[in-house]
């Protein structure tokens, strides 16, 4: 046991270094998948012919392929068409891409339960299609999504350690060459599964406060009727 204790403490910074490197994949990832995502939806639900088509094809394309595989075609491929990438600047594209599908899904969803007769009766008094997205649907939309929005936010957590195939330094690259260095896997990968939990926990205590904290009353319902 102490020399378990001894170990771990040796080995304590590294795994807080590759802590930090994936809550700031994650952050980054959600947050181009937002920027992406929401566009998306939008196009899918309001754009024209071309614009859903384009939307569809994106959706449809990243949701139908395995993450590692786009991680690789963006690191690995890009560079054979000019484009070079960093590892961080790979691990963030793919992730954000692959995310943003999702996230326009959730949000296309949570905007099509919106009844139509909001959209309706804001064009009735004089209201644009983009004003009366921005002012009447946009809002009640995004808190209807965040449920569904909370659970991309936790499993992104998880989703970040494919990155380790490239070497960017996250939690599980430590991990990988902890256990390369003192030949000792099990209390490494037992200790780096204890702290992608207690991550996830955190994640999941405050995604739930925000979404007690934007809860429409009565706007569930309305969600269920339609």
């Amino acid at each position: 046991m102490d020399e378990l204790i001894v170990f771990l403490q040796r080995v304590i910074p590294d795994f807080i270094e590759g802590t930090k490197i994936t809550l700031q994949l994650t952050v980054v990832a959600l947050a181009l998948g937002a920027a992406i995502g929401l566009p998306a939806a939008l196009a899918r639900v309001y754009g024209g012919k071309w614009l859903k088509k384009i939307a569809v094809a994106y959706i449809e394309l990243f949701r139908g392929t395995p993450l590692l595989v786009q991680l690789f075609v963006i690191y690995y491929g890009l560079p054979d068409v000019g484009i070079t990438l960093s590892r961080f600047g790979a691990a963030y594209l793919a992730l954000g891409l692959n995310s943003g599908a999702y996230q326009a899904e959730y949000f296309r969803g949570a905007i099509q339960a919106i009844g139509s007769g909001q959209m309706m009766a804001a064009r009735a008094i004089g209201m644009s299609q983009i004003k009366a997205i921005r002012y009447i649907i946009m809002p009640q939309a995004l808190r209807l999504a965040l449920p569904a929005w909370s659970n991309e936010a936790i499993a992104m957590v998880k989703y970040t350690a494919i990155v380790f195939l490239i070497a960017v330094p996250d939690l599980m690259t430590k991990a990988k060459l902890i256990a390369g260095r003192y030949f000792n896997p099990i209390p490494v990968y037992i200790t780096v599964a204890i702290i992608y939990i207690i991550l996830v926990a955190i994640a999941t205590v405050i995604m739930r406060t925000v979404e007690r904290k934007l809860e429409t009353p009565g706007l569930e319902l309305e969600t269920e009727r339609h």
